[in-house]
């Protein structure tokens, strides 16, 4: 039963985006379709057979010990901070944000040495090939499969001020149904599964270009039809100088992490007090901000096919992350991992669901971020704000649903 619910979500979250289209009678079936079915493939591989749960089980070990690495360097700068949990138990600071400076450092020496653009151009040419979009969007959403929402646009920078509007849009869209590796392997860290975590990051690539092209269709021509080319400029000298310059890059995202978990940790407690003053003194004890969230978005985590008992309280991540952010999220995910609280498809669904930077913080963000690569454009960027946040929802969703209908 809960398999044919997921099913219907994957309707509802397309009929979401039908409702807020701003031409329906442009939408593209064909491209919907084979978005959808590409998702449904690859989800069936690495849930269903055999072959794929091995190859991800790998994945997901490798990925697992490569971080794993980190604690020679984090142990070595902290000492028993890190090596002796048992004595001082998990400290998010030192188990989990040196991960983040390790892997952007790696992943730097991957662009240097040239693998990430190999895989991202793979991926943007199957995706143009058989979806029928255009070279710089399919790039764009490629790249974000493993970096963020204002990195990923520098892969098209010389074509962002010609982009049509739905290329905009798609680009917007795809940097918030996922995330950065950087704060992935935070996430691993933290407990969450890492097989997932990379599943969920490459179906939301044509999941964002369905939830995309639904919202606004392409009614222009674009310049880079049939075109997946891009150079990204070497600024490092060597391999060395890369490794440094990621490092130093990840302490900064790092940094940033850590302010603000601190920040909206210490927000969330101090609203907390405020909306259960209001409970006590009408006589609702126990209200929360999660508890309000829970509810509101229950029936979105009911329709991805989230058993009913689970529900308020995975609505009340799925709020969180939309409120404030999926770090947040996770970071409370990860307490429910380690105390048993929610069921196995639960964790798994949420898993998906919550892999995404559709928040409001991100709006402003990406205004930022590609509004500084194209500031005439900026206007429209403003314009596609919400719809963006409601397009990456909707992406990070399908998955999630796609993946509740095959567990």
């Amino acid at each position: 039963m809960e398999r044919f619910i997921s099913l219907i979500g994957i309707f509802v979250l397309l009929g979401i985006c039908f409702l807020i289209s701003e031409n329906k009678k442009k939408i593209d079936i064909r491209l919907v379709s084979i978005g959808i079915f590409i998702q449904v493939v690859f989800a069936f591989i690495i849930l269903k057979t055999s072959i794929g749960r091995m190859v991800f089980e790998k994945l997901s070990d490798f990925v697992t010990k490569i971080l794993d690495f980190t604690k020679e360097g984090s142990g070595f700068l902290f000492g028993g901070l890190v090596n002796d949990v048992n004595s001082f138990g998990f400290i998010f600071a030192f188990q989990v944000l040196p991960t983040i400076i390790f892997f952007s450092s790696l992943m730097s020496v991957l662009y240097h040495l040239g693998v990430m653009q190999f895989i991202i151009r793979y991926i943007a040419s199957f995706m143009a090939k058989f979806m029928g979009t255009s070279g710089a969007e399919s790039l764009s959403a490629a790249a974000n499969i493993f970096v963020g929402q204002t990195e990923a646009p520098l892969v098209i920078k010389p074509y962002i001020e010609k982009m049509t509007r739905s290329e905009l849009n798609a680009v917007m869209i795809g940097g918030m149904a996922t995330v950065a590796g950087g704060v992935m392997a935070g996430y691993v860290g933290m407990g969450v599964d890492a097989g997932h975590l990379i599943a969920a990051s490459v179906m939301s690539a044509p999941a964002a270009l369905v939830a995309a092209k639904i919202i606004v269709p392409e009614t222009e021509e674009s310049v880079t039809k049939g075109n997946v080319e891009f150079e990204v400029e070497k600024i490092d000298a060597n391999i060395i100088d890369a490794a440094a310059r990621g490092a130093s890059e990840g302490l900064q995202l790092a940094l940033n992490v850590a302010g603000m978990l601190l920040a909206f940790v210490a927000l969330i407690a101090m609203v907390n007090a405020g909306i259960e003053g209001i409970g006590n003194f009408v006589g609702v004890s126990g209200l929360n901000l999660e508890t309000i969230l829970g509810y509101i978005c229950a029936p979105l985590a009911y329709i991805m096919g989230i058993p009913a008992q689970d529900m308020v309280a995975a609505g009340s991540l799925l709020g969180t992350k939309t409120v404030v952010n999926e770090f947040v999220a996770y970071a409370q995910l990860a307490e429910h991992i380690k105390n048993g609280t929610l069921q196995p498809r639960t964790i798994t669904i949420l898993t998906y669901a919550l892999c995404g930077f559709a928040n409001f913080s991100s709006i402003a963000i990406q205004l930022g971020g590609i509004g500084g690569l194209a500031p005439n454009r900026r206007s429209e960027l403003a314009q596609l704000g919400i719809k963006a946040l409601i397009g990456g929802t909707v992406a990070a969703f399908l998955t999630a649903s796609i993946a509740g209908m095959l567990i």
